[in-house]
């Protein structure tokens, strides 16, 4: 701890915590010990570790049980805003994704999924749902929709790998997509599929059309996020 620097301490704190728990270096499940255990180790007041902890709590990084103390429960995911899988970046930050497949069928095109895939109102399309999960806990609802004969989706290869994943396997090249984010409150069953305590739930969404070398869609897809466990991250450039 700097107590030279005008941030203050407990919020030095709570940085130092929250980069060791997206380090991994305090794994979900880990204890911190209790106030005062900390503020003696740290030489800190009872007061300054409380609020450090209380603001990670707040982001849904730690939970206070009663009868085991304050637990890390999660690191929360911060996907950068370019064309890549959620599956894929989960991986590539190490937390352990896992999918939950919930449904497949070929069904007819709505007008909205009609007009993002290009195909006439009506015509057959295939409609995956799965729930993706980031160490065994829900992160996402996914929904997508996809052209007849695009891939072979039978068997258990949803479960096992991510969709971008098994498109590029294809021989498939994505080259760009159209997207839109936003948010909402979540429903009953929303909340519950999501593991959220109650509807009301602040949840983010997400629509893509992505498009591969030839201008084609090829997928269309209608996401929920936890917003307490998943955020965007965007780079912005100023024109010159």
């Amino acid at each position: 701890m700097d107590r030279t620097s005008p941030v203050p301490l407990y919020y030095q704190l709570a940085q130092q915590l929250e980069a060791a728990i997206e380090r991994g270096g305090l794994a979900p499940g880990s204890l911190l010990g209790n106030e005062i255990e900390l503020a003696a180790r740290l030489g800190l007041s009872r007061p300054t570790v409380r609020q450090a902890i209380q603001s990670l709590v707040d982001k849904g990084l730690l939970v206070r049980r009663r009868g085991v103390g304050t637990q890390v429960v999660h690191s929360q995911v911060k996907r950068p805003l370019e064309l890549s899988s959620l599956y894929d970046d989960l991986e590539a930050a190490g937390q352990q994704p896992a999918t939950l497949l919930l449904g497949r069928a070929t069904e007819p095109a709505t007008a909205r999924v009609a007009a993002a895939l290009g195909v006439t109102e009506g015509a057959d399309v295939v409609r995956v749902e799965r729930l993706r999960l980031a160490h065994g806990e829900p992160v996402a609802h996914l929904r997508n929709h996809l052209p007849v004969g695009l891939l072979d989706l039978e068997g258990d290869v949803l479960a096992e790998t991510g969709l971008y994943r098994l498109m590029r396997s294809a021989g498939i090249t994505l080259h760009s997509a159209r997207q839109t984010i936003g948010a909402r409150a979540a429903t009953a069953e929303e909340a519950e599929r999501l593991a959220e305590p109650a509807a009301g739930a602040p949840l983010l969404t997400m629509e893509r059309t992505t498009f591969d070398d030839t201008g084609r869609a090829v997928e269309f897809g209608s996401h929920l996020y936890r917003a307490s466990r998943y955020s965007f991250d965007f780079q912005l450039l100023a024109r010159p």
